[in-house]
């Protein structure tokens, strides 16, 4: 729960939100924000071993490199902790993989860069996955009077899926405007089966976890273990975090200057998790991942309500703010590139 001290303002900005765009008056929720507010990459099982190249090579084409990379000092495990997956399904992952390539940065049409001048973070949905492993419901809200928040509910039958963002939340053509980074929510209302959190880069296969593939991340909610390319059983991440519980709110968040990914606990930010990721930043568009399994209940908060860590309320950290201006990188491709909507 929030903690009593802080309700009435999150009360307040959360009016704000409804009322209005949700970053036209930054300053409104960088006031309220700054009110109460103030490394290490894995490879490995859940789902095999893979090649963590991509990772090294961006830290060396990267314009002020960080720190030499070094595996993370948690114990890795070999096997998940309550249970792998096929080796069949790890192994279809790998051939996706390689028959499919990752694709390359896009520009957003111009109807969609202004429906987020108009909406903000309300704007951004989660796909439907058109998959007959996923068994349940999205309910995207960007409608007058909603909260602004998606909403999926699944059944029993649901087999593992990866549920990604129609947008990405970091897109490598466009500027970042000097912000720090970018930011989003998952709420638990219900988990009687499994949830994970996490980013990942498309095409990405949608029958594994985020973490378990290429240039994908993710925390894993009934382990408390965290993912990146790491097929096996994951890392453990922190002893502040020991369970999940029904009205938690697990975040996710990406800092620009170091490539850093680390997540949030009911407000509250956690040690980073993975660093020197999706760097060069311009060669990557990143989806938001939310991997479910069985019965579960949850939130998606891409801005449209006010975060419980506060400081993702700022203008810095809101994914809204990271389109509209195209990079120095990207001039003159405007005409190379295919934007989403011509995305099969």
């Amino acid at each position: 729960m929030i903690n009593t001290p802080t309700t009435s303002i999150i009360s307040l900005a959360r009016t704000v939100l409804q009322s209005s765009p949700p970053f036209s008056s930054p300053t409104i929720m960088l006031s309220l924000a700054s009110k109460l507010t103030r490394k290490v990459t894995t490879t490995g099982g859940k789902g095999k071993q893979t090649d963590n190249s991509s990772l090294g090579s961006s830290w060396a084409a990267a314009a002020s490199p960080p720190p030499e990379w070094k595996p993370a000092p948690e114990a890795s495990h070999a096997l998940g902790l309550y249970g792998d997956t096929p080796e069949d399904e790890y192994e279809a992952a790998e051939q996706f993989c390689t028959q499919h390539p990752l694709g390359p940065p896009r520009l957003l049409p111009s109807n969609v860069v202004e429906r987020i001048d108009a909406a903000g973070g309300r704007v951004w949905q989660l796909e439907d996955p058109h998959s007959q492993r996923f068994r349940g419901r999205i309910y995207n809200g960007i409608n007058k009077g909603s909260m602004g928040v998606v909403r999926v509910v699944t059944a029993k039958d649901c087999e593992p899926i990866c549920l990604l963002s129609d947008l990405p939340i970091l897109a490598g053509l466009y500027d970042i405007q000097g912000k720090l980074g970018v930011y989003y929510e998952v709420k638990i209302l219900r988990m009687d089966g499994v949830v994970a959190v996490g980013s990942a880069c498309r095409p990405y296969p949608n029958w594994r976890f985020p973490g378990w593939n290429r240039l994908s991340a993710g925390l894993h909610l009934d382990d408390l273990r965290k993912f990146f390319e790491d097929p096996d059983g994951g890392r453990d991440y922190t002893p502040l975090l020991t369970r999940i519980q029904p009205g938690d709110t697990i975040g996710f968040g990406y800092t620009f200057g170091l490539g850093t990914v680390f997540f949030t606990h009911n407000g509250q930010r956690l040690p980073d998790a993975f660093t020197g990721v999706y760097l060069p930043r311009a060669r990557h568009d990143v989806y938001a991942a939310i991997g479910v399994e069985g019965p579960c209940e949850f939130e998606v908060n891409f801005g449209g309500d006010v975060f419980r860590w506060l400081e993702g309320n700022e203008w810095s950290w809101r994914i809204e703010g990271h389109v509209g201006t195209l990079s120095a990188n990207a001039g003159g491709r405007d005409d190379e590139l295919p934007s989403y909507n011509e995305i099969v």
